[in-house]
């Protein structure tokens, strides 16, 4: 059960010094057991409190990390419902599907075209943070060598899918340095895949059919000491899987529903055979409030807006958009051109921009750090 307010309050310090952001212990106590806030922002707590309150002190959808080295992602930290409230923590990460019955040379041309995603903007890299091997041919020697074989390619973390637990299990053996999501527990096989995740340490996803189903299988693996949990809704549907993903969300932050607070997969790419409708199904999921988000497809033209999209959800609202400070080129200036001046507010950055090219006038553009304001208020 979590903490009340009060009850937190009674373990601090009660030192009242502000060095965690708030004019009182009772304050930052009462942010804490809504969630809104890490017991770690406290620099006085001891370590017994530390101890009693280390479940209230998580954020209400706990932290997961899919994958190891550079390339691996963290899912979670969420603390809010609604981006305005305070800010959305860690993006989602788009998955792009490989399916194990296709030839090698498939296989090595999909794997370089999602390396191959890497666009600059504002100053932030969009690209594709991980690939989902499907089982599809329902052969495990396949689906092992697909994964080999993609893991050989790539260094991006990798989700895998099969219905065979023989297959996931080898599979996590074998590439659990690698540290994949294999999906998915059930209520059929949950013995065997928490000894997968024990044995391991590679992430689990659950998949049930209700959230009574979730909370059982949550349940199960937190008691065997499983923390790192993707939730899979089960639904193949877009109404009732966006139905899902905001109950479950509320339950945790509104409820603390501690069963109900881990990271979420989607699979956009199992609700239509269309790629244009699959895009615009993923970007409902960016916002509400999909985790991971697997798509069929790279394609840039499908890929790019939901890149850009996902940028601006998980931009911090308190915060301007900024590009970086600094002497832009635009077109092929030399020293006789023109140089204009402008703020770091990226709006106004695009906008001048724009206007410069379409004039066909070689330019500099220098672009002053004033926070991200705009040029009427800096």
């Amino acid at each position: 059960m979590a903490l009340s307010g009060l009850d937190i309050f009674k373990k601090l310090p009660k030192t009242n010094c502000k060095e965690c952001g708030f004019p009182t212990c009772l304050a930052f106590a009462m942010q804490l057991a809504a969630g809104k806030v890490e017991l770690g922002k406290c620099p006085h707590v001891s370590d017994e409190a530390k101890g009693a309150l280390s479940e209230a002190s998580q954020p209400p959808i706990l932290k997961v990390v899919i994958g190891e080295g550079d390339e691996a992602f963290t899912l979670g930290e969420e603390t809010v419902l609604y981006r305005h409230d305070r800010t959305f923590v860690n993006q989602s990460a788009f998955a792009v599907t490989i399916n194990d019955d296709i030839s090698e040379e498939e296989i090595e041309k999909s794997v370089s075209d999602i390396n191959d995603i890497a666009y600059e903007r504002v100053g932030l890299k969009l690209a594709l943070e991980s690939i989902c091997i499907k089982n599809r041919s329902g052969d495990k020697d396949k689906f092992i060598a697909a994964i080999d074989k993609v893991s050989s390619l790539t260094k991006k973390p990798m989700i895998l899918v099969s219905a065979d637990m023989s297959a996931l299990k080898e599979a996590a053996e074998r590439f659990k340095d690698l540290k994949p999501l294999i999906h998915a527990a059930t209520v059929d096989n949950i013995g065997d895949m928490a000894n997968i995740a024990k044995e391991t340490g590679c992430p689990i996803a659950v998949r049930g059919g209700s959230f009574d189903e979730i909370m059982e299988l949550t349940g199960k693996l937190k008691e065997d000491g499983i923390r790192n949990i993707v939730i899979d809704l089960g639904s193949r549907k877009l109404k009732d899987d966006l139905l899902n993903q905001v109950a479950l969300r509320s339950a945790a932050i509104k409820k603390q529903e501690r069963s109900l607070g881990y990271p979420t997969i989607v699979f956009a790419d199992e609700m239509t055979d269309d790629p244009q409708m699959e895009a615009i199904i993923a970007s409902v999921f960016v916002a509400k409030y999909g985790s991971i988000i697997v798509i069929s497809n790279s394609d840039k033209h499908n890929v790019y807006p939901l890149l850009v999209y996902r940028q601006n959800i998980y931009t911090d609202p308190r915060r301007p958009m900024q590009v970086e400070e600094k002497l832009y080129k635009i077109g092929n200036p030399d020293e006789n051109s023109p140089i204009l001046i402008t703020t770091n507010f990226s709006l106004t950055y695009f906008i001048i921009s724009g206007e410069i090219e379409t004039s066909k006038v070689s330019a500099w553009l220098l672009v002053m750090n004033v926070e991200g304001q705009s040029v009427l208020t800096a």
